[in-house]
């Protein structure tokens, strides 16, 4: 079995990019929930907490899981107790999640909305759970495993995130009532 800082150090490069990236995504969710503000579309906490904040709290669980992995742990299973830690966490984040979809009234969640705010991340925090449950026993399939719940939670994210744009510059002027002279009825 490689010694910690050998098992970590061949993910180095992985773990660099992904975090980055994340980073990288956390600022621009930022910009969509500005562009959210400047719609003028009828948005409330309900919505943002059910639909808006995961995917903040996801892109930042990456960046986080990519810097636990790169500090320079005596033991795996010292990095494996964090990042198990992060998969239980986000398994009860996304039960949380479900109770907020659930009491949005601006807006109801249909099945696509349910898999990538729900299903995906729910299947990706299980992945990060039982891959630092094998980190210490089966080393390359617990990377592997740690590799995809980041890249299916960064994934996610950035189709949330899409989805968030897309609906606010075209669903809104779609689903809009027709004003008095028949042209679009601009957001209120």
């Amino acid at each position: 079995m490689m010694a910690a800082h050998d098992a970590l150090s061949a993910w180095e490069n992985f773990y660099i990019i992904v975090g980055s990236s994340a980073g990288a995504l956390t600022g621009l969710q930022f910009v969509v929930m500005a562009l959210v503000s400047e719609s003028g579309a009828r948005t409330s906490t309900a919505e943002l907490d059910a639909f808006g904040t995961p995917t903040i709290v996801h892109f930042c669980v990456v960046l986080l899981v990519s810097a636990i992995l790169s500090a320079p742990w005596p033991e795996l299973s010292e990095a494996a107790t964090a990042i198990g830690m992060l998969g239980a966490l986000g398994i009860l984040y996304t039960l949380i999640v479900i109770r907020r979809a659930r009491r949005t009234t601006n807006y109801k969640a249909v099945a696509e909305d349910w898999i990538f705010h729900i299903v995906l991340p729910m299947i990706a925090y299980a992945t990060l759970l039982v891959s630092a449950a094998a980190l210490q026993f089966q080393q390359l399939p617990a990377f592997f495993g740690v590799a995809a719940f980041e890249l299916l939670l960064l994934f996610v994210g950035i189709r949330n995130a899409w989805d968030t744009v897309t609906y606010i510059t075209v669903g809104i002027k779609e689903t809009a009532p027709p004003t008095e002279k028949g042209s679009p009825r601009p957001p209120s």
